[in-house]
């Protein structure tokens, strides 16, 4: 657990921050559940079940989508593309609606979850990188050690919090999941999912996901650990990575 610790510090925390005598974090594993397709050219950005139904965002200019996969083949249902410049990023739902993020534009959109058709756009500042619903506002994150707090209906920031693992900030905050009162995040360019308290915003758990990133097989500076889907009603976790021709679904252990 010290190690893992230590290792994000060193990847996410500026040089200069000391860190505060806090607990010790959790530590858990994520293990192999079962294994299903997924497209192996996804440079997935967001993930999440709603209903039952999978959708995905996709990223990179020219490449990017927010689609409707079936889990069990990894078919793609229905997409609509982002034509450039849009680099697509975090997707969530809000009633009836599948809200998603663009990288760099300060802008993103709204579609229809049944048709995917466009029903309009909303605006933000800074970068989007990702989403997530707790079924009341939205969550989201934007690269720096601050989760953005959103009414879904006019995508107003309601408030903000500061995120901390052992008393120092904790950066490249990315993929996001409301899961049973707690949002887990994927740290980017690294193995760890955090489980972030959403009231102090301290980091209360740790996820190594090691063991899927080897179970995927593909290694490479871009394929990385990111996407997070929880089932409320089954009570079963997903997750998969940039590139990855595996989803799997996931077991935590100590």
């Amino acid at each position: 657990m010290r190690r893992a610790v230590a290792l994000l510090l060193l990847l996410v925390t500026p040089l200069a921050a000391q860190p505060a005598a806090e607990a010790p974090i959790p530590l858990q594993q994520a293990f192999v559940a079962k294994r299903y397709p997924h497209d192996p050219g996804a440079f997935t950005e967001g993930l999440f079940i709603d209903a039952g139904h999978l959708f995905e965002s996709t990223g990179m200019i020219g490449r990017s989508s927010v689609r409707q996969v079936d889990l069990k083949t990894g078919k793609v249902l229905r997409k609509v593309t982002l034509s450039s410049p849009y680099f697509g990023e975090g997707i969530a739902p809000w009633k009836g609606q599948i809200l998603s993020l663009t990288w760099q534009n300060g802008v993103g959109f709204r579609w229809d979850s049944k048709s995917l058709k466009k029903l309009g756009n909303f605006r933000y500042t800074g970068e989007g990188w990702a989403l997530t619903s707790t079924g009341k506002e939205l969550v989201m994150s934007d690269g720096s050690d601050t989760l953005r707090f959103i009414d879904p209906a006019d995508f107003t920031v309601k408030r903000t919090l500061k995120v901390t693992i052992q008393g120092r900030p904790l950066r490249l905050i990315n993929e996001l999941e409301w899961v049973d009162g707690q949002v887990f995040a994927n740290v980017w360019m690294t193995d760890y999912v955090v489980r972030i308290d959403p009231s102090s915003g301290k980091v209360v758990g740790l996820i190594d996901l090691g063991p899927l990133h080897r179970a995927a097989g593909v290694f490479g500076h871009d394929r990385v650990a990111n996407g997070i889907a929880w089932d409320a009603k089954s009570r079963k976790l997903y997750m998969t990575g940039k590139e990855w021709p595996s989803l799997f679904e996931v077991r935590l252990g100590d």
